[in-house]
Formats: C-alpha cells, structure tokens, sequence
C-alpha cells in the first residue's frame, strides 16, 4: 500500500461573532485559495453525524460541510466521504478512538514534532489519510 504525503494541514478561523451568512462567504473565500494553490484531484470531508446533545453544532457544521461540498463540486474534484469510525479505523485500528489518541496517531504516522493543535488538524488530517489509503488500495489491486 502506497503511504500518502502531508503536504500541508491547518485551520480556516472565522469570527464566531460574524452573521452566518458572512461566515459561509469568508469560508467560500478561503476554500477557493486554497484549492487555487493545491489544486487537489480529490476532495475528502467526514459523512455528517448529529448527536443529540449538540443539535446546532450539527446544523452549523452541516453548512460549512455544504460549502466544502460546493467548492469542490463547481471545480469538478472528485468528492469522497468516509464515516467517522472509518476514519479513526483506519488511522488508529480502532473505530472509537478520541481526539487525543487521533492526534498522536496523526503525529507517529507523519513523524510530527508535536501533534497537531488544535485537534480538529488531526482530524482532517486522519479523513485525508483514510481517503489517501483507499486510493493506493484500489490502485494496488490487480485488473
């Protein structure tokens, strides 16, 4: 199996105290930089899951999500999306891995200095590297 690279990892910040709808722009913004400066091929987000104690963080991240998916999908990338207990299996052999062992799962994988801050590198890091591993997978089989 073919071990994807890091290129790259961080955070968009968006003012918490911005309307939504000026959040959704700056973050529309943002994505087209970046996807003008990697030009990825696939684009790799986590399947939505709600838990019933933060209904609105589901709902805010659900617009966020959209916007993701709007950015790739008007530049013709490829969209993937992995659950997320697929992911922490993948990166951890363990579907219910938390945020600390993610990090420095993240952080052995690409022999990092320091697991990534805050958290939430580790885990678009982790979707990229299970997106990453399935595409070596398939590429790895035989015709």
């Amino acid at each position: 199996m073919i071990q994807p690279a890091l290129v790259d990892g961080g955070v968009i910040r968006l003012n918490p105290r911005s309307p939504l709808s000026d959040r959704l722009v700056e973050l529309e913004t943002e994505l087209e930089a970046i996807f003008d400066e990697f030009k990825p091929d696939v684009c790799a987000v986590e399947k939505l899951y709600a838990h019933y104690k933060h209904p609105t963080t589901a709902i805010l991240m659900g617009h966020a999500r959209g916007i993701i998916l709007l950015v790739a999908q008007r530049r013709g990338v490829r969209i993937e999306q992995f659950s997320a207990n697929r992911i922490k299996q993948s990166v951890t052999g363990h579907g219910h891995a938390g945020k600390s062992q993610m990090q420095r799962a993240i952080a052995s994988l690409w022999n990092l200095k320091e697991p990534p801050e805050p958290p939430d590198v580790a885990d678009a890091l982790a979707v990229a590297l299970c997106c990453g591993r399935q595409i070596g997978e398939k590429r790895a089989l035989p015709a």
